[in-house]
């Protein structure tokens, strides 16, 4: 692991995550490096509006990332899940809200990847084979090619005791497409992506099996804003979900393959879609940015009496030891979940990768408000601005505890997979 405190000036801000980098991952992530000042002078005011800064929408669109792991016959930069992970950590340490919409549009792409791994594989039938690879070259060029940016719409509102998502929105045949119905209630991006890749249950259906996914453009009509979402954290992500009435999608839009989309899971390396830690890595960054930020301030401010840094005092050094402890944890935990994800050949077979990722994602998070906590402590009042990093760094890395899930939720899910072998299923569908 490398040193924590200080990045050297030679080395990117991604390596202090992803380390190794072949010369192809180190030139996309050079070219995320170059527009962390643009990202990082929208951060604050993002934060305060609570809503997703234009301004950053469009560097990352002229950047040429939303094609980061596209591959280049579709336009994109062939990019990895390291270079997913190496992203998403380098813009948190700029804006973690921009960060996670970037994060939600690139797992759009697991649509398209997946998709055309399982027509490798011999999953799908001669009838069926067409439809899907239209559907998953029209997702990869749509982002690499076309430089659109997706909104992925799953989650939703409703609960189910037995999944981890559950999808009420119902997809209805109608005369030359389909009606969807439903509402959305996460996914990042609201009336601000080009288009919505919006998941729905297939009518007559009652399992995993029935959920189908259809591209709706923003401006559609019955397309609306569920609520404007004013949260602790990540407030400029408009996370504002959707409402759909009656929405029509013409066939060419939808891939209404019954169980194409669990055929597709089959490929993921890991839990679900096998790219949600890089989403965990939107914390690590920030985190690794509010412990950059305390460690300058305690070097640089003196003690009037003494003219020693404050950072000498056994009060803040038994803080910055907690800190670094914490952050070091939390790196730990990322760097073996994203070895077991891409490491070939495979270390470990995928049921034991997903039980190692529920307990990754609630240790790292879990540790990175830590990080926060320690922070908060360590500066004092003149750092509570609310408007300030340490501020900022609470109350994003609180989203941490929730989104997804929390961590007792995944220590139950291992405990589960350890005594009977069994996981929760990850989706379920309500009518």
């Amino acid at each position: 692991m490398s040193e924590i405190p200080q990045n050297p000036p030679d080395r990117l801000v991604a390596e202090r995550f992803v380390e190794s980098m072949t010369r192809d991952e180190r030139a996309r992530a050079e070219r995320v490096e170059a527009i962390l000042p643009a990202l990082r002078a929208f951060a604050s005011k993002g934060d305060a509006e609570g809503m997703f800064q234009p301004e950053n929408f469009q560097t990352i669109k002229d950047s040429g990332l939303l094609g980061l792991i596209v591959p280049t016959r579709y336009g994109g930069l062939g990019g990895t899940l390291r270079d997913l992970c190496a992203t998403t950590y380098a813009l948190a340490s700029a804006c973690p809200s921009t960060a996670l919409c970037f994060f939600f549009h690139c797992s759009s792409a697991s649509r398209g990847l997946l998709a055309l791994e399982a027509l490798d594989a011999g999953l799908f039938t001669d009838e069926e084979a067409p439809a899907v690879r239209r559907f998953a070259e029209k997702v990869l060029a749509k982002m690499g090619r076309d430089n659109l940016w997706l909104g992925n719409f799953a989650s939703e509102s409703a609960k189910s005791a037995n999944s981890a998502i559950t999808i009420t929105t119902t997809a209805t045949r109608t005369e030359g497409g389909w009606l969807l119905n439903g509402v959305k209630s996460f996914g990042c991006s609201t009336g601000v992506a080009d288009e919505y890749l919006v998941t729905a249950t297939l009518e007559g259906y009652d399992t995993a099996e029935g959920l189908v996914t259809f591209f709706v453009p923003r401006d559609a009509k019955g397309v609306s804003a569920r609520e404007k979402w004013d949260a602790i954290g990540l407030r400029a992500t408009a996370t504002d979900g959707l409402i759909l009435d009656n929405v029509f999608v013409p066939e060419e839009d939808a891939l209404v393959v019954p169980a194409a989309f669990t055929r597709m899971m089959q490929m993921s390396r890991g839990s679900f879609v096998g790219n949600q830690i890089a989403g965990v890595a939107v914390y690590l960054g920030a985190a690794q940015s509010v412990y950059d930020y305390v460690c300058d301030f305690l070097t640089t401010r003196t003690f009037r009496d003494t003219g020693t840094p404050i950072g000498n005092s056994p009060m803040h050094q038994e803080l910055i030891g907690r800190m670094t402890v914490d952050l070091e944890t939390a790196y730990l935990w990322m760097t073996r979940q994203l070895t077991l994800e891409t490491s070939e050949p495979p270390l470990l077979p995928k049921d034991r990768v997903v039980m190692q990722w529920r307990m990754c994602k609630g240790e790292a998070t879990e540790a990175c408000f830590r990080v926060a906590q320690s922070a908060l402590k360590a500066c004092g009042t003149s750092n509570t601005a609310n408007g300030g990093p340490i501020a900022r760094a609470i109350r994003n890395l609180s989203m941490g505890l929730v989104q997804a899930f929390p961590a007792e939720r995944g220590r139950l899910e291992v405990a589960q997979m350890v005594i009977s072998g069994k996981g929760q299923n990850l989706f379920a569908v309500s009518h």
